[in-house]
């Protein structure tokens, strides 16, 4: 079953609802991009929804208000809070790593919030959030005036974009900063609970006080270092929260010493503004029709003809002191950095600080347009928007 809703439907995950004939409930977002008239009604697609065995997939957090509104006391409503809640997750979590530092903040109590009550480096960040929006660092306790700050403009700029269920601006959670290599991983469960891993991406940051989203990136030689654990970790973590029928995004970190350690899981989706999309671009997969198939992927027929190459997902984003509805951007030449571009997903909607998403292939040993992108300082390829005589914007 599809739930469509805002920002993003891609031609895949679209072509995937319209060729699985199953249902797809009747939103804006699904008439816009399906063109078809089967669309389910809200009373019809709730109760096929209730069902034993159901298996719902959304492509947007701003679905999950309607699983919480139309399902009741199903099992997934549980599963889809207890993720979505970071003060929730760490509890349900702690046993697993009790010496693991955190505490929740409400926003009025950010100006009596003690930075020293918790070791340096710590992240603070909506204690329900989305797309690394509102996440920062604290590297040192006299920093904290600024962060603060920082939050407060936070709370106003990003107040309208999503629904309190996917971002909440009023509760906060400080947690110390989980070391290691960070993964983002696409995995579902089966109705026996078993977790299928249908994408992992590695996600590389540009120094350490860095917590954008720029770069994340595939391989063989990624999925051949962390398949196995990660499978087996998420077993245990599935097995905490009940998942059964379910498909989750999930942020991980990998220390030095192998330990596997959660940042947060984003519940009923896999990567969003269809990130998911990964699967079918380098490994040639609808992972959509995978998880509603119940299809483990033939990993070592896969690999077998993409050992030489490694892919990536560039999110494009602008500095916060760039407004958008100010620029232009040359999204050509943006594109021609990229050896070898496999989509590019302009981002119209001008409130987002990203512009555009771009899948792209490198040969493996030439990651170094990858490297530099990581860095790079995205405002050369904007212009200031452009004005008809009559002064209108264009």
């Amino acid at each position: 079953m599809y739930l469509l809703e805002d920002p993003f439907v891609s031609d895949l995950l679209a072509d995937s609802a319209r060729r699985s004939r199953r249902p797809v409930l009747d939103t804006p977002m699904a008439r816009r991009h399906l063109h078809v008239d089967a669309l389910t009604d809200e009373t019809g697609f709730a109760e096929t929804a209730s069902r034993a065995g159901a298996r719902l997939y959304s492509n947007s957090e701003n679905a999950l208000d309607w699983v919480h509104m139309h399902l009741g006391e199903h099992p997934v409503v549980e599963a889809v809070a207890a993720l979505k809640d970071k003060v929730r997750f760490r509890e349900l979590l702690a046993d697993l790593d009790p010496d693991y530092a955190y505490v929740e903040v409400s926003a009025d109590a950010l100006n009596d919030f003690d930075p020293r009550s918790l070791p340096a480096p710590f992240v603070i960040k909506p204690a329900v959030g989305f797309f690394s929006l509102g996440v920062h660092i604290v590297t040192d306790p006299n920093e904290w005036s600024a962060v603060r700050e920082r939050i407060t403009r936070d709370r106003v700029r990003f107040a309208d974009l999503y629904p309190s269920r996917v971002l909440d601006l009023d509760r906060w959670v400080a947690e110390q900063v989980i070391e290691g290599d960070e993964f983002a991983v696409d995995v579902y469960y089966r109705t026996d609970g078993e977790a299928v891993v249908l994408g992992i991406l590695e996600h590389p940051f540009a120094h350490g006080a860095d917590v954008s989203d720029r770069v994340y990136r595939t391989s063989v030689e990624i999925f051949d270092r962390h398949l196995a654990r990660f499978e087996e970790y998420l077993q245990e973590f599935g097995v905490r929260f009940g998942l059964r029928d379910f498909p989750m995004h999930i942020e991980l970190r990998v220390d030095a010493k192998g330990v596997i350690r959660p940042i947060e899981a984003n519940p009923l989706r896999f990567g969003g503004w269809c990130a998911a999309d990964m699967a079918f671009h380098a490994w040639g997969f609808d992972p959509y029709l995978a998880y509603l198939e119940d299809r483990r992927p033939d990993w070592d027929t896969i690999f077998a003809s993409r050992r030489d190459r490694v892919y990536a997902l560039v999110v494009a984003d602008l500095p916060a002191d760039v407004d958008r509805e100010r620029v232009d951007v040359d999204f050509e030449r943006f594109a021609s950095r990229f050896s070898r571009v496999l989509e590019l997903r302009r981002v119209e909607d001008r409130r987002h600080p990203v512009f555009a998403f771009a899948f792209v292939e490198v040969e493996r040993g030439q990651e170094q347009e990858l490297e530099e992108v990581l860095v790079a300082d995205l405002r050369e390829y904007t212009r200031p928007r452009s004005t008809d005589p009559d002064g209108i914007r264009g």
